[in-house]
């Protein structure tokens, strides 16, 4: 009890101050307290309340329904459906491309860098905070966790809490969007709870409640019926189980599991009929052995299917997967149909790829990084989080472009520089670095 009075009397402390902001402003300007009570106070504030993966402490059970903490009923479905080969590559396409960009943390767009107090130290601070978001994870693992969770069902949610530490403001973890509830009632208080997680089969009232400042709740489409998002596997969810089951059935078909023939016996007796089965069963059927048949009339061979491409359906799996490839916004290519395709067509749709899947998401990433954990957590509305990769061209128009800018005197030496991730120069080298670019 006496830590969680400790950690009340320092929220009402920072309130008092003007908020997160304000109090790690004061931390740097006073030495009131020691750096010991400091952390000690910041750990007891930033200690994680969800569950990390309450779904392997509960197991799913049947009627997934919101009276049992699932908001989407086909959550179980949907990441079974996202094991399968096809739309593995289709989210793994997506995901993997997002992580591996090159991001950085900088003075918003619109503030001065040299009016914000302590820019350096803060860039660096937030920088540690994305790099270690907590004690297991990294930015690439964490992030993972979450764009897997927005591809498959629309939610993809992380836990920020504020520690009041100068060298990591916050720590984050990843939390199973499935068991979060939105409240849609939530009149835009920050005090006032605008999600709870409810594990699987657990009642309302173990829901642990999250303030907006608290969560970061990442909607794939979102729309104003509903508080939730549309991920795009859920959008191919009917077409990823026909797929399925066509290609089983081929599987089967392949593998002669399907019979495609009869033997018709003219004019036999119900007796001879089992007869000719068992012996046909017990002698003959897996031996490899050749059948010796004296029969007064020769036994008729009916075939059902002549068993060629058309019969394993090929075409209908191909218009499927396309199907499967419009819902995550990727073209076929990618998810392994390269029917007409050549060198000129392949290098347009790949970056179709990268424009109208790879990029949106990016986008929203990085706006819910700038928005809730910088601003709403942190306090510090100053610095936003962006991708470098975002804008890039090819690297040797890129190249070219940025020089001419640099010439006309559109950009600076340092836009340029913070463009491509890189801290600002001299003054010196600025004038002689915008001299050889002159001389081009």
């Amino acid at each position: 009890m006496a830590r969680v009075k400790v950690g009340e009397q320092l929220r009402a402390v920072w309130k008092q101050a003007g908020g997160l902001a304000g109090a790690l402003t004061l931390r740097w300007e006073s030495e009131a307290k020691s750096e010991a009570d400091m952390r000690a106070a910041a750990a007891e504030l930033a200690k994680r309340r969800t569950l990390a993966v309450p779904s392997i402490l509960t197991p799913y059970r049947g009627g997934l329904g919101l009276d049992t903490g699932i908001p989407k009923p086909t959550q179980a479905n949907l990441r079974k459906f996202a094991e399968t080969p096809l739309v593995r590559r289709a989210i793994n396409v997506i995901k993997d491309r997002v992580v591996a960009m090159d991001w950085q943390v900088r003075v918003r767009r619109g503030v001065v860098g040299s009016e914000v107090s302590h820019a350096r130290e803060r860039l660096s601070a937030l920088r540690r905070t994305l790099e270690e978001p907590n004690s297991t994870d990294s930015f690439r693992t964490l992030m993972e966790q979450v764009i897997e969770d927005a591809l498959t069902g629309g939610y993809g949610a992380i836990e920020m809490e504020a520690t009041g530490d100068v060298e990591q403001p916050a720590q984050m973890w990843p939390v199973d969007g499935a068991t979060i509830r939105v409240n849609a009632r939530w009149d835009g208080s920050g005090d006032s709870p605008r999600y709870s997680q409810v594990a699987v089969g657990a009642t309302s009232d173990q829901a642990v409640d999250l303030r907006d400042d608290q969560l970061m709740y990442l909607r794939m489409n979102p729309r104003s019926f509903t508080p939730f998002g549309l991920g795009p596997l859920e959008v191919a969810f009917e077409t990823v189980n026909q797929f399925l089951s066509a290609h089983r059935f081929a599987g089967k078909l392949a593998a002669n599991s399907v019979v495609q023939y009869a033997l018709w016996l003219n004019e036999a007796t119900p007796s001879q009929h089992e007869r000719m089965i068992r012996w046909w069963q017990d002698e003959r059927e897996g031996t490899g052995r050749v059948p010796l048949i004296s029969t007064e009339q020769k036994p008729e061979v009916l075939r059902f299917a002549q068993g060629t491409d058309a019969d394993l359906r090929l075409e209908w799996q191909r218009f499927l997967i396309r199907m499967v490839a419009n819902a995550f916004g990727l073209p076929p290519l990618l998810l392994g149909l390269e029917s007409d395709v050549n060198r000129a067509t392949a290098s347009d749709l790949a970056d179709e790829a990268f424009r109208g899947a790879i990029e949106p998401l990016a986008k929203r990433i990085a706006e819910h990084i700038t928005r809730d954990l910088f601003a709403k957590c942190i306090g510090w509305r100053e610095f936003e989080f962006v991708f470098n990769d975002l804008n890039a061209r090819d690297e040797e128009t890129e190249l070219a472009i940025q020089v001419q800018l640099l010439a006309a005197g559109v950009l600076t030496v340092n836009e340029v520089r913070a463009m491509r991730g890189l801290g600002p120069m001299s003054a010196a080298g600025v004038v002689q670095v915008a001299a050889q670019a002159t001389s081009f």
